[in-house]
């Protein structure tokens, strides 16, 4: 008993669970892959809609709220001393212990609702990448007169149907490798844009650009033209936001130093690097391009085919690894649940223990079954609505002023006990109800766009 207690102590946290043994590079690791995601695509689209001014002042202006307000979520990771209060393994219980159960419920309609949704639209951004490798390599090979369109379900399909197995990783823990993969290839796609608009200017093909961005004319109504800069709000709001998954991140960093110290400076890191490369992909692609300026920037490229196609298929594996980043922490509230309302069941709760070439896995037939119907339900309804900015925008716009800023801030005021109508208590709702503003016309914006597209093409035959 006297080698094994210590041998215990060792290999256990303060609250008796396993030791973690992430530190700040892994956390940074994981918000990389998540922040540098779909949404980074489409911030030249969004530069254009809003001009140069507008365009980098609210990637600067958005880009600061969040690492403002992901330091005030960090230091609710434990309640009721960000030091060495009890841990609070996940956003929604952070939010129970200090604003209660009302603000509780709310907070995971909101949460969970988001990163279902993402899963949709990582859905979407993996079969316009696959869709374009085949149109990149048709128009090199046919010409760009030729008809390359083709449907984006056979891809939707077959990345479902690949995210059914990866599903099945027990949890969140187990993703790191996954997640490097995807955060190397999340750089390498974002550079090769960066080259590629870089080659547009430096020929003397770029385009015209302007301080207020695209022009009102025959093309584009005054009314288009502000549903466009609301919808862009949403583009660049999604583009800087990991509030989903931050907790999760959190639990995997070992607790001395201190979490909160060490997801600070994970945060600061991150999100200022990420900062820097949006306003590199956005402001060369929309010198690339203008007015003209693709919703997906790599669907402006055709040459060099194979540099295109690489591209791509970086985008498609950066995809998959997000997608699982995003999902666990979705599947493990419902298991977490079921678990809860059925603690004896066998179906729900009993691991079996099969061997695969060597190799052990447990299998559990509810996290099976729930699962794989998760996944498939997504997969339709990214068929259903294959619209690539409007989708983001809308899941952006969706997660940001609730998640990133309403929720850190009422949390940090309980925490500090912050008095009402103190001068830092009205600058701190004025922020609230500002991005409050800005998500609600982001919202509002995206449906209005994704009800045209809906209009526009049939259900479930979208061709690009």
């Amino acid at each position: 008993m006297s080698i094994s207690q210590p041998l215990m102590a060792l290999q256990s946290d303060d609250d008796g669970r396993l030791s973690r043994t992430g530190n700040v590079w892994t956390a940074t690791t994981h918000i990389i892959t998540v922040v540098v995601g779909a949404g980074v695509l489409a911030l030249a689209w969004a530069m254009a809609q809003l001009g140069w001014i507008a365009g980098i002042a609210s990637i600067l202006i958005f880009s600061s709220i969040s690492i403002f307000t992901y330091s005030l979520v960090s230091d609710c990771y434990r309640f009721p001393d960000p030091i060495n209060g009890k841990r609070n393994y996940t956003y929604m219980q952070a939010v129970k212990a200090y604003l209660g159960g009302t603000m509780h419920v709310i907070c995971g309609l909101i949460l969970y609702g988001k990163l279902a949704g993402i899963t949709v639209g990582y859905t979407i951004t993996s079969s316009t990448s696959l869709a374009a490798i085949k149109k990149a390599v048709c128009v090199h090979r046919k010409g760009h007169e030729a008809d390359c369109r083709s449907s984006y379900n056979p891809y939707m399909i077959g990345f479902g149907t690949l995210q059914i197995f990866l599903s099945q990783i027990p949890n969140f823990h187990k993703l790191t490798w996954l997640s490097t993969v995807a955060a190397i290839t999340s750089f390498g796609y974002v550079f090769i844009a960066v080259g590629l608009c870089l080659s547009v200017i430096i020929s003397g093909k770029g385009a015209s650009t302007s301080i207020t961005g695209t022009k009102i004319g025959p093309e584009l109504s005054a009314e288009d033209k502000v549903w466009r800069v609301f919808s862009s709000m949403g583009n660049i709001a999604l583009a800087c936001t990991y509030a989903t998954v931050i907790y999760d991140i959190m639990d995997t960093l070992k607790s001395h130093p201190p979490e909160n110290k060490q997801m600070k400076k994970a945060n600061v890191i991150g999100v200022s690097t990420m900062t820097m490369i949006f306003l590199l992909c956005s402001c060369l692609g929309y010198a690339a391009f203008g007015d003209h300026t693709p919703g997906n920037i790599f669907a402006g490229f055709y040459e060099p085919f194979w540099l295109v196609a690489l591209g791509d298929t970086f985008i498609v594996i950066h995809m998959i690894g997000a997608y699982q980043v995003m999902g666990q922490p979705f599947f493990r509230v419902v298991e977490m649940g079921a678990n809860i309302m059925w603690p004896d069941s066998n179906f729900i709760n009993k691991e079996y223990p099969i061997s695969v070439c060597g190799i052990t896995i447990n299998l559990n037939f509810f996290r099976l079954i729930w699962r794989t119907i998760f996944v498939i339900i997504a997969t339709i309804l990214a068929m259903a609505m294959p619209f690539f900015n409007e989708v983001l925008s809308l899941l952006g716009a969706i997660g940001f002023g609730p998640l990133v800023v309403f929720f850190p801030i009422q949390m940090h005021i309980a925490q500090k006990q912050i008095r009402t109508l103190s001068m830092k208590w009205c600058v701190l709702q004025f922020l609230n109800c500002l991005c409050f503003i800005v998500s609600l016309a982001a919202i509002v914006a995206s449906i209005h766009e994704i009800s045209k597209d809906l209009h526009k093409y049939q259900i479930f035959k979208y061709k690009q």
